[in-house]
């Protein structure tokens, strides 16, 4: 049983739009693109939607509210609760996928994109066909246009610390981490302050390890995820169009502050536009006070079973928990097309040539959820004018 509308995918000689990635981004805009009729064909590598959503530590709640964290054409059920537990999300995605009929190839992963013809902005072949996606197991497919939509957490990044190879202690990044039952009654040091890194420190203390520190880098900005029922995404939605640097000061007088943890030296918008995001304090700023979390400073090497930090100081930590975010992942599959940043981040917005569009490479203070539901509308649009 449908909950919407269904709508004609095109015909079957026709290139179709292929969507790389069945995260939240890539549900979205598919469904988008299908409610225009809009032959639409999603490929994702893992063998089920929202991967990266399923590799979250377990306690993982979104840090957005329900209402402000849906996709179009599907709202996530009151059930589910303000705060949407990672379960719930993901059955959630589960469900959209099935509403909207989606068309959902598992277990192909896109290594590729390539111009067809002389270029990207050429007229192409006869069928329409504008990019060649090479994919896994020899594939070659064909595509009007490309949306690629592969998501922030690609590929996980840990430092090479100056002897990191000789580290005589467990190991492990943050997207390995689900619960804090092994590390009970063990010391573990929690790399990097964001907060994915703040949120398993907080677990951790809770769930039984013997000492939890927190290695902080840059000290970033903490925030009440709600402040009398009214939450700091709403903040983040009223300021969106504001100048950084009024956003700035209007945020210092609600950043909270942690013993130990210095304040942030750039404020909080301007952090953003750098790709920071706010923590929402779901606990720490407690443990820090309270002595179950220990900030510390930042990792510079490491030697045998010992972490340099940045202040000399050596600790012996039975784990290390590198909470130190992603890599996109985009050169290998569109960095011969001139269409990264230095960053290596696609465009902010519009497409970044004919036909090929990237949705979900911001990190906006009113959610990164809200912003595709918005965005990926205005991308199917742009695929149906033929841009």
């Amino acid at each position: 049983m449908s909950d919407h509308t269904t709508a004609p995918h095109g015909t079957a000689n026709e290139p179709p739009v292929y969507v790389i990635g069945a995260g939240p981004g890539g549900l979205a805009v598919a469904a988008a693109l299908r409610g225009r009729g809009i032959r639409t064909v999603v490929l994702e590598k893992s063998d089920a939607v929202g991967a990266s959503w399923r590799g979250h530590y377990d306690r993982l709640h979104l840090h957005t509210t329900r209402r402000w964290s849906s996709l179009p054409g599907l709202r996530i059920p009151r059930s589910s609760g303000r705060w949407v537990p990672r379960d719930r999300f993901v059955a959630y995605l589960e469900r959209y996928a099935r509403v909207h009929d989606l068309d959902v190839v598992t277990g192909v992963e896109v290594t590729r994109v390539e111009p067809l013809a002389a270029g990207p902005a050429a007229d192409g072949p006869a069928d329409g066909a504008r990019w060649l996606l090479r994919g896994t197991g020899g594939r070659e497919l064909r595509a009007r246009a490309v949306v690629v939509a592969t998501g922030f957490n690609h590929t996980p990044r840990v430092p090479d610390w100056p002897g990191l190879g000789s580290y005589t202690g467990e190991l492990l990044h943050a997207g390995d981490y689900r619960d804090p039952v092994p590390y009970r009654g063990r010391d573990v040091l929690v790399v990097g302050a964001g907060n994915t890194g703040a949120e398993i420190a907080v677990d951790l203390a809770e769930g039984g390890a013997a000492r939890v520190r927190l290695a902080v880098r840059t000290p970033p900005h903490i925030l009440r995820r709600s402040t009398l029922g009214w939450p700091s995404q709403g903040s983040g939605i009223l300021f969106r169009r504001l100048p950084a640097a009024l956003v700035d000061r209007a945020a210092r007088g609600v950043t909270l502050k942690a013993p130990g943890i210095g304040r942030p030296e750039k404020g909080l918008a301007t952090r953003a536009r750098e790709g920071a995001i706010p923590v929402q304090d779901v606990g720490l700023v407690r443990a820090v006070r309270e002595g179950r979390v220990e900030p510390v400073a930042a990792v510079e090497s490491f030697d045998g079973d010992k972490v340099v930090l940045a202040d000399g100081t050596r600790v012996t930590p039975e784990a290390v928990v590198a909470a130190t975010g992603y890599e996109r992942g985009l050169g290998p599959l569109v960095g011969g097309l001139g269409v990264l940043g230095p960053d290596g981040r696609p465009p902010r917005r519009g497409p970044a040539a004919p036909g090929l569009h990237f949705l979900g490479y911001t990190t906006p203070l009113s959610g990164t959820l809200r912003e595709l539901a918005r965005t990926a509308p205005v991308v199917a649009r742009a695929v149906a004018r033929g841009r």
